[in-house]
């Protein structure tokens, strides 16, 4: 009674909505999830601190990143990707942000990781208001789900000063 046509469209519709429906309780079910990452950063070694020909202060520094991911990561996520910054104040801006170091973390079993590392992007402030500053250290992270919303949180790392003078 019933058309080829007509049959493949509502299989066709029927698998679309179940589809759906189980995209939507992955989903739902991620809220279910508490995670409760830890880190650590330590500055190992202030390699330069330097004013530029610009006027800009830079600075080079070595780190000691440890951290545990694993409780971010779910049967839905897809991966993390986790970027460390350090955030400061001004007397022309409130909060300065400089990504430090980044990374890509594709499964749970690289979540557990420590690395010692120079800071891999340019720490710059433009203007010289980097001598005797104290910053935070802020390891931020985005789970970039398979289906569903993304979410992002961070853990703040206080207690960090620069020198007072150049190097």
């Amino acid at each position: 009674m019933h058309s080829f046509g007509y049959r493949a469209n509502a299989l066709l519709t029927f698998s679309l909505t179940i589809l759906a429906l189980m995209c939507a309780m992955a989903s739902l079910s991620d809220n279910l999830n508490s995670p409760s990452p830890t880190a650590s950063v330590k500055v190992l070694n202030i390699n330069r601190f330097l004013k530029k020909s610009t006027g800009d202060d830079e600075v080079g520094i070595t780190l000691d990143i440890s951290a545990d991911l694993q409780s971010l990561f779910t049967w839905n996520t897809k991966q993390v990707f986790v970027f460390l910054a350090a955030e400061y104040s001004t007397p022309k801006n409130i909060l300065n942000q400089v990504s430090l170091w980044d990374g890509i973390i594709p499964a749970q079993d690289g979540a557990k990781f420590s690395i010692k590392t120079k800071n891999k992007y340019r720490f710059i402030d433009q203007g010289s208001n980097l001598r005797g500053r104290d910053f935070n250290l802020t390891l931020h992270w985005h789970v970039m789900p398979k289906t569903g919303k993304m979410f992002a949180d961070k853990l703040v790392l206080p207690g960090f000063r620069l020198p007072e003078s150049y190097r």
